[in-house]
């Protein structure tokens, strides 16, 4: 039996995002290790029959000795699984995994799922990793992309062969789980409720929601926003609890904290909001279309992949509060009937775009062709 090894900087990752391709990888014969740093989702993984492989990692450091060791502590736990094909995800299993596997014989397939803050900033930190990126990505056999723009980036500045490059869908989506809620009715016209989810970082926009909110307040003030996500104090843009607990006094929003179970909580509002700087491709939006919700999101890679100005959505531009409240009030002064048909016509482009089955399948391929090459 082949062993594959999914290789990402969370469990939280693999549990919330990787565990559909998990599973049909194990449906078809291999066996699958997740290798991760340790978080309250490792034990979710075990839970559900994945075998787990621990790794110390600091996520956000950029120190070349704790870099240095990872390699080695990849190179021994890779020595240790003997994977057959690695399936490499975020920036430092993309770099310092490849590297290790390299030195293996291991053959890597890399996915770029978003370029973060290394792409948003310009200072020595993103100088060195662009340049890691470059060395690194000779290693894979292929890279995969979740959108059109981040693979052009790539593309131009050499890091990557075109020929390596496949487009695929972000991680999919299972439509048969999300599925709109028959159940849910939608709130009196004028009054939906709009719903904010992301890690509580700046860099989703967060800032503008709120700013966007006050705007909204002046005239609509029986309306409810809320926020969903998780601290992030590791990211330089992250949000503090006293600045959330500031807002919630100030009345303008609901903190829900975060949860496991982001499908009903998505089911219970009306609207969802992603005002994001950039995304790989938003597994957020994803889930709202699939069950069909109304979007509002920025005119952004990863974003506007998803969502159709004026069809299942609107998209403002990015870091304008302005614009951004200009769309929610469009959502409001919308008739329930036509917000109903705006998430239908969202569910439809997931079912037809970003079904599960169509990353999972491009992932196999790749598999496959890996293993009979190496």
């Amino acid at each position: 039996m082949k062993t594959i090894g999914i290789v990402i900087n969370t469990s939280w990752h693999i549990y919330n995002f990787r565990t559909g391709l998990i599973k049909e990888l194990q449906k078809i014969g291999y066996n699958v290790v997740a290798i991760a740093p340790k978080d309250i989702y490792s034990e979710k993984l075990v839970e559900t029959d994945i075998d787990y492989f621990e790794i110390d990692m600091n996520n956000m450091g950029t120190n070349p000795f704790e870099d240095t060791k990872l390699v080695y502590d990849y190179y021994k736990l890779f020595k240790k699984i003997k994977p057959d094909v690695l399936l490499l995800y975020t920036i430092k299993p993309n770099i310092y995994g490849s590297v290790a596997a390299k030195m293996l014989n291991i053959p890597v397939i890399s996915s770029i799922t978003g370029l973060g803050t290394v792409f948003l900033h310009d200072n020595v930190s993103s100088k060195i990793a662009k340049l890691l990126y470059k060395i690194a990505l000779k290693i894979p056999k292929k890279v995969f992309f979740e959108n059109p723009y981040d693979e052009n980036v790539f593309l131009d500045q050499g890091f990557v062969e075109r020929e390596k490059v496949v487009l695929i869908p972000g991680a999919g989506i299972n439509t048969d789980e999300y599925i709109p809620v028959e159940t849910i009715k939608f709130h009196e016209q004028n009054q939906p409720r709009f719903l904010f989810i992301a890690r509580l970082v700046k860099d989703k926009g967060l800032i503008e929601y709120i700013e966007a909110i006050r705007l909204l307040r002046t005239q609509y003030s029986n309306i409810e926003f809320a926020i969903l996500g998780p601290y992030y104090p590791a990211n330089p843009t992250a949000i503090t609890k006293k600045e959330m607990d500031e807002w919630v006094k100030e009345g303008i929003i609901n903190y829900l904290g975060e949860s496991d179970d982001v499908k009903s909580i998505i089911s219970e509002y009306d609207c969802i909001v992603l005002p994001s700087y950039r995304e790989g491709l938003s597994r957020v939006l994803l889930e709202a279309a699939s069950m069909a919700k109304p979007i509002v999101t920025t005119n952004v890679p990863g974003c506007r992949d998803v969502v159709e100005d004026g069809v299942n959505g609107f998209l403002c531009e990015k870091k304008d509060a302005v614009d951004l409240a200009d769309k929610m009030e469009q959502i409001i002064q919308l008739t329930n009937d036509e917000r109903i048909q705006m998430g239908k016509r969202g569910r439809e482009k997931i079912v037809k775009e970003f079904d599960e089955p169509l990353v999972d399948g491009k992932y196999i391929d790749a598999i496959q062709e890996a293993l009979a090459v190496s």
